[in-house]
């Protein structure tokens, strides 16, 4: 054998090497995904999902349950005032006791566009799961208003996903309000 068949073999066997690995990282992530629920609300959506693809009442019945989770979904937006257009997510270490992701959420509430990304570690200790958010990093539409930009700059500093969430969509809620107001005097 030739020494440029050998480097092609080698080269095919690297390349296979990676598809495997992430490949693995895929299942690792659904079925990572898939142990949020226990076997039992697996096993009931197991059964629903064969009863459902059995004759045509399932599909009259899945176009009402798409519908409902339609007319919540609305309603969650319209009582939150938070759209999310994407969100994408990805592994970057993963053990036993221990995940590490990266997620990046797009969306708007009420007027006010925003990108948030994040790291997400999670850590199993005696059967309890702990997650942990580090580096966040917000990107708002251009807001004017001072207090704002620092809001988000220790939000950022903070890591505190949550307080973000709930301050923005109060803040949303009244620029709209803001915004009608001055409309109106003008």
């Amino acid at each position: 054998m030739d020494e440029s068949s050998l480097q092609a073999y080698e080269d095919e066997i690297q390349a296979l090497e990676e598809e495997i690995r992430q490949l693995t990282e895929e299942y690792e992530d659904i079925r990572q995904e898939s142990t949020f629920f226990s076997d039992e609300e697996i096993l009931k959506a197991i059964k629903s999902l064969e009863g459902e693809t059995k004759g045509h009442e399932s599909l009259s019945g899945l176009k009402a349950e798409l519908e409902s989770l339609e007319r919540d979904l609305s309603f969650l937006t319209a009582f939150t005032g938070f759209h999310f257009t994407s969100h994408s997510k990805k592994t970057v270490e993963r053990s036993k006791t221990r995940t590490v992701q990266k997620h990046r959420l797009s969306g708007k509430c009420h007027s006010l566009s925003f990108q948030v990304e994040f790291q997400l570690l999670e850590m199993l200790n005696n059967e309890k799961v702990s997650a942990v958010v580090s580096d966040l990093r917000i990107i708002m539409e251009s807001i004017e208003d001072s207090n704002v930009s620092k809001f988000v700059s220790s939000t950022e500093e903070r890591g505190d996903l949550l307080k973000f969430f709930r301050s923005i969509s109060d803040y949303a809620e009244w620029y709209e309000h803001r915004k009608r107001t001055f409309l109106h005097f003008k």
